[in-house]
Order: C-alpha cells, then sequence, then structure tokens
C-alpha cells in the first residue's frame, strides 16, 4: 500500500484533528474566495473537502517542487466547478500557488481561474469543467501509464509506476461520455485508476432524483468495476477505502463518497444554494462560527494546516529522490531505453525518421485513407511512442499499421486500441495520453462521427494537445451511405475551433505532408480529412512538390498573372485542375491553388500569402463538396464558389457530384461569372 512516510509518526488523534483542521482550511478558503468575486461553486469544495486530504496527505505521490515528476500520481479534479478544492490543495502543498491568487479568484491574469486550466496553473494535470472530461482524460492517463510501464519498465527498474486519482461528480457520471470511459475502462482492467464520486445528491436544479435515481455502483460493477461506498466525511473509512483500492490491481476502482454539499453551512448545506453561488456574507459567518473559524479575518490559514499538508509533500519528494536513483542505474542497465524513455516525455520524434516517409508517384489512384495507412506503416517501426486506434472502423480508417497488435487486459504491450463504438470516450482518452506525456495520440472515425467527438477536439485545442485526429469518408465521396453519412458541414465547422489545424490532402503525396506537420507539432491538435474514394495522384513535374503543402496553401498549377484563380481541397482539387485545362483551350489563364489547411495558410507572411493570391486578382473560384460560408473571405463578394450546401444523398459517388453540381464543368461557368463580374467593375478588398 502506498502511504506517504512523513505523517506515519502522528498519533491517530492528532492526525485526526490536523484532517479536520485541514479540511475545514479548504472549506473557508473556498467560501472566501467565492464570496470575493461573487462568483463560483463553493459547495463542492466544502463537501469534498475531508476526503480529498487523506488523499493528498496520505496517499499521493507527487512532489510540488518538480510537478512534470514523470513517475507522479495524476491527480485529476473531474468537478472542475470545484476547483477552489484543487487550489486550496495546491496552495497548501506548496506549488507555487500564493494565497494572493486565491484572493484573485475568478479575475483577469490570475492563476486561479474559474475552471482548472492545464499549462496555467501547476499542479493542474488537465482542464476541467465540461463535466465527464476530466474523469475521461484520467482513463487515457490510465492507459498511457500502463502502456509505458509494459514498454519500458524491467525486473528490478520499475520507472513507471504510478496511479491516476479522480474526484467525480454525480454531473460527471450523467454525461454520456463517462459511460462509455468508464465501460473501456473496465474492459481493460486499468487497475491503478481510483476514482472519488462525490455522492451528495444535489445538482444545480436540485436533488438528482429529480432525474438520476439508478445505482451508480451496481452500474460501475456492470462495467467490471471495483466499488465500494463510504461516509465521505469519515477519513478512516476514506483511508481504508483507497487502500483497498490499491490493492486491487486488476479492476479500476470507485469509491462512492456520501457527503454534505456546503459541509458546515448552517442554512445552505445539502442544498442546490450551495452549488453555483456564493454562499452570502452572513451565511459565511455562520459557516465560520460553526466551525469555530476566525470571524473577521478571511483566507486565514493556520499553519499547522500548512505544514501538515508541505510534510506530505516532502514525503513525495524523497519518493522522486528514490525514483531517480533508480533511473540512474536504468540508465545505465538499458541506455538505449532510457534515451527512447526521455525522447518520447519530451516529445521529441526520434533523428530521422522522415526517411521512411514513402513517397507516391502518379499512376493508380488512391484514397487519401489508404495513402494514409501506408504513412503509418512506414513510421511505426521508428516512432516508438506512436499508439492510436480507432471507435469500432479499423479496416476503413486505416489506422492499424502492419504487425501492430491491439492492447488486451492482460498485455499492453500492444501498439493499438480498439475503442469500440465509443467516439466521444476516445477523443477524451486520447486528450489524456496527450497530457500524461510520454505518447503521440491519434485516432480514426468517420468524419460524420466527429460531431460526437467535438467536445474533445476542442478541448484538446484549448490545452495545445498534439492529439492526431483522423477523419476519413469526407463528403459526398463516401457515396451510397446517404446523408445521414455525409458530411456537409462538418469540415467548415471545424475550421471554427481555435487552434484546431484542419488538414484536407488532395492526394496521397499531399498525405504524406499532412502527417509531416501533424507530427511535427507539439502546440495543438490536428485533424487529418481523408477520402474514401481514390483520387489521381498529382504529377509533380508538372504541377508544384507535395511539400509546399507546408505552407497550408500553394499554387499547384498556372501563370503569374492569372485571369481566375481557383482555390480547392481534397478531392475537389482535381475538379480545379480540369477546369484550368478546359479555361485554358478557351484562352483564359486559370491559377490553381491548393489549400489542404487554411489555418497554416492564413499563419504565413503576408508576402507569401499575397504571391499565392495575389489582391489584383479578383475573380476567385473555391471549390470544396462541403457548405460554403467560410470561403468568402478568399474570394470575395466578387468571387464564386462551388460547394454544398444541402444535404447528400444515396447513390454512387460519381453520380452524386454530377447530380449535386460539383463538377468540373460547374468550376468552369463559375470562373467566367465571376471574370464577368470583376469586368463589370465591382471592387472589393479580398485579403
Amino acid at each position: 500500500m502506498a502511504i506517504l512516510s512523513s505523517t506515519t509518526s502522528l498519533t491517530e488523534t492528532e492526525r485526526a484533528r490536523l484532517r479536520r483542521l485541514t479540511a475545514d482550511t479548504i472549506r473557508c478558503l473556498a467560501m472566501d474566495a467565492v464570496q470575493k468575486a461573487n462568483s463560483g461553486h463553493p459547495g463542492m469544495p466544502m463537501g469534498m473537502a475531508d476526503a480529498a486530504v487523506v488523499l493528498w496527505t496520505r496517499f499521493l505521490k507527487h512532489n510540488p517542487s518538480d510537478p512534470r515528476w514523470a513517475d507522479r500520481d495524476r491527480f485529476v479534479l473531474s468537478a472542475g466547478h470545484g476547483s477552489m478544492l484543487l487550489y486550496s490543495l495546491l496552495h497548501l502543498s506548496g506549488y507555487g500557488l500564493p494565497l494572493s491568487q486565491l484572493r484573485d479568484f475568478r479575475q483577469w491574469g490570475s492563476l486561479t481561474p474559474g475552471h482548472p486550466e492545464h499549462g496555467l496553473t501547476p499542479g493542474v494535470e488537465t482542464t476541467t469543467g465540461p463535466l465527464g472530461q476530466g474523469i475521461s482524460n484520467a482513463v487515457g492517463m490510465a492507459i498511457a501509464e500502463r502502456w509505458l510501464a509494459a514498454k519500458f519498465n524491467r525486473p528490478g527498474f520499475e520507472i513507471v509506476n504510478h496511479h491516476t486519482y479522480v474526484i467525480a461528480s454525480d454531473g460527471d457520471l450523467m454525461e454520456g461520455v463517462s459511460h462509455e470511459v468508464c465501460s473501456l475502462a473496465g474492459h481493460l482492467g486499468l487497475g491503478k485508476l481510483i476514482v472519488l464520486y462525490d455522492d451528495n445528491g444535489i445538482s444545480i436544479d436540485g436533488p438528482t432524483s429529480l432525474a438520476f435515481t439508478e445505482d451508480v455502483r451496481e452500474r460501475f460493477e456492470a462495467y467490471g468495476w471495483h466499488t465500494q461506498r463510504v461516509d465521505g466525511h469519515d477519513s478512516i473509512a476514506v483511508e481504508n477505502a483507497i487502500a483497498n483500492a490499491q490493492a486491487e490491481t486488476n479492476r479500476p476502482s470507485l469509491i462512492g463518497c456520501k457527503t454534505h454539499i456546503g459541509f458546515g453551512s448552517p442554512n445552505r448545506q445539502d442544498s442546490s444554494k450551495a452549488h453555483g453561488e456564493p454562499l452570502g456574507a452572513d451565511e459565511v459567518r455562520l459557516t465560520k462560527a460553526k466551525l469555530f473559524w476566525p470571524l473577521d479575518e478571511p483566507f486565514f490559514v493556520p499553519e499547522e494546516a500548512r505544514e501538515f499538508m508541505e510534510q506530505s509533500a516532502a514525503a513525495g519528494a524523497a519518493q522522486q529522490k528514490e525514483w531517480e536513483e533508480t533511473y540512474s542505474a536504468y540508465r545505465k542497465a538499458y541506455p538505449e531505453l532510457a534515451a527512447a524513455f526521455e525522447c518520447a516525455l519530451r516529445g521529441d520524434l526520434p533523428e530521422g525518421w522522415e526517411a521512411n516517409l514513402p513517397n507516391f508517384a502518379p499512376g493508380k489512384a488512391m484514397a487519401t485513407r489508404a495513402a494514409s495507412g501506408t504513412v503509418l506503416d512506414a513510421i511505426a517501426p521508428t516512432i516508438s511512442a506512436l499508439l492510436g486506434g480507432s471507435a469500432d472502423l479499423t479496416p476503413s480508417n486505416n489506422t492499424q499499421s502492419k504487425n501492430a497488435r491491439a492492447i488486451t487486459r492482460d498485455d499492453f504491450s500492444g501498439r493499438y486500441i480498439h475503442f469500440g463504438v465509443r467516439e466521444h470516450a476516445m477523443g477524451s482518452i486520447l486528450n489524456g495520453l496527450a497530457l500524461h506525456g510520454g505518447v503521440r495520440p491519434y485516432g480514426g472515425t468517420f468524419l460524420i462521427f466527429s460531431d460526437y467527438m467535438r467536445p474533445a477536439i476542442r478541448m484538446a485545442a484549448l490545452m495545445e494537445l498534439p492529439v492526431i485526429f483522423v477523419f476519413t469518408h469526407d463528403s459526398i465521396g463516401l457515396g451510397e451511405d446517404g446523408p445521414t453519412h455525409q458530411p456537409i458541414e462538418q469540415i467548415s465547422s471545424l475550421r471554427l475551433i481555435p487552434n484546431l489545424a484542419v488538414f484536407r490532402p488532395a492526394d496521397a503525396a499531399e498525405t504524406v505532408d499532412a502527417w509531416r506537420f501533424a507530427l511535427g507539432r507539439n502546440d495543438g491538435p490536428t485533424a487529418l480529412i481523408l477520402t474514401r474514394q481514390a483520387l489521381p495522384i498529382i504529377d509533380r513535374e508538372r504541377c508544384a512538390p507535395a511539400e509546399e503543402a507546408a505552407c497550408g496553401g500553394y499554387i499547384l498549377s498556372g501563370t503569374e498573372d492569372p485571369d481566375v484563380i481557383l482555390l480547392a481541397t481534397g478531392s475537389e482539387v482535381q475538379l480545379a485542375l480540369a477546369a484550368q485545362e478546359t479555361l485554358a483551350a478557351q484562352k483564359v489563364r486559370a491559377r490553381v491553388v491548393s489549400m489542404p489547411c487554411c489555418e497554416l495558410f492564413d499563419k504565413q507572411p503576408r508576402a507569401y500569402r499575397e504571391s499565392v493570391l495575389p489582391s489584383t486578382a479578383r475573380a476567385r473560384v473555391a471549390v470544396e463538396a462541403g457548405a460554403t460560408p467560410a470561403w468568402g473571405r478568399y474570394v470575395g463578394l466578387e468571387g464564386e464558389i462551388v460547394g454544398l450546401d444541402r444535404f447528400g444523398a444515396s447513390a454512387p459517388y460519381a453520380v452524386l457530384y454530377r447530380e449535386l453540381g460539383i463538377t468540373a464543368e460547374a468550376v468552369v461557368e463559375a470562373a467566367r461569372r465571376a471574370m464577368l463580374r470583376v469586368n463589370k467593375g465591382f471592387t472589393t478588398t479580398v485579403n
């Protein structure tokens, strides 16, 4: 049983007193911060303070002086609305979060935003707040821990050996994503995942019984979890439950902590009034009086409480020192493994990895999803940190590289994850893998099902995580499955997410560069948008090299002084090239611009963007088999857009393109309309 040693010399009576004192400190800090901000959620921190103190002082392996220590336990506050619980724990433990930051709770520029934000506040492992996402990230972290342990641990050298702890709320367990991830966690037997469920029976609307009456413990037992139920205010019961959970190594554990929201508040305890609003100045005083707390000293922190927490943190520092000694010996015994481990933790790619990327020459047409699979086959042996999967669409997504075995409950040495039909879970787990470190995660599904993953995609972009989302079957080009499966608005919708790079390659060669970009990126996620149908491989002797796709948009073919510019992405680039030939026969000089990644193009220097889309060339046509509004900023008021602002239909893809008017002929007609409009003298700024 992992128990921190520095507090073991205390008598049970003294430890109980210090636990209660520290829990009351957290309660009062939460009340004061929310009251000062006139905004926030005091009830949850007040209710879970007792259990959290037991976890942090008795079990959690961490070192505030090195928050990124590789073998630390991960702690996830999935109930992110109760952020003052985490901020109080971090402050008391010595994470460099001064009391002044707690006083600035929810204020501009503070390190204590309304919900915890990864990368902003030291000690915050993931951004939480959207309920269900935190516990889902934690499943990813637990998978990463076990995968890295299987990969790098050797007899006598357990360099990866830590737990993932979660505090989750009723709301977390109501959200659908929690059902998906917890089902998969049970299936995989993630024995080092321990969830403390804050069972306080209250949500914003009132009692959870208004909408939530299932037996949560039985539900998790059905998932294959180890479950317990305790009084969340009984520190001895909580301690024993966590110890029992640690002893159960073959199943994840759920500890239902029955608590009182707003614990200690005479008039707000066990009320939805304690959930999402300040208690009020009078109620704060009444609560402090009940807790025997100084009434006129807001943000009061007893030195005993601070010392109690810091002693536990000091024990973590000693554990890190012991780990570093073990790792030093490991590095000498297994230098190649150590080098790979350190490379993975840094997020670096192995030297020379690009040498294995395939080259595609004109010949047999190839779907970009197939090209993507070929890229994976080529790079997987070199990039050992690559771990991916699919939401039950492996043969369609081409996401399983050659010889990549799937991880199983009994064997985590594989390189592939079968997520099942769980897009929600897959997206959030990929984020957890990236947050843990040491893993380069990717996952695949159909583009239409990106709608199921949107919360996770947004969180990946917000947290700047290098996750690769592989989305195949990218348009009406998927054909007979019909409008339910044909994405129309999804590409444009994804482009609206800040910091998400949406890369839709035109052929197999651009697909290589899409993967090169995605793997080389460490400051955010990338969505690869890939076709089901085969596409011609562009003749690069006649057109610009595919490497120019790294600029996001580039001149694929055309003259220095074009009469019209044809912009296209993905499968529609071939339509633009065909239209260019037709226009050339009509003595019209057309430039074809391939725009695989608008976000990347927009970041290029203005001079480069002007060279590709000169402001003097106002006749422009954009071509994409999807929603049209976003293209207006490139073509201007005088331009034309050949796209699709209606749902598709069930038919062979060639028929769909013809019947829905996305053809080379339609591009030619649109080009002539744009040129006519410009020649009539309309003017507008298009860059």
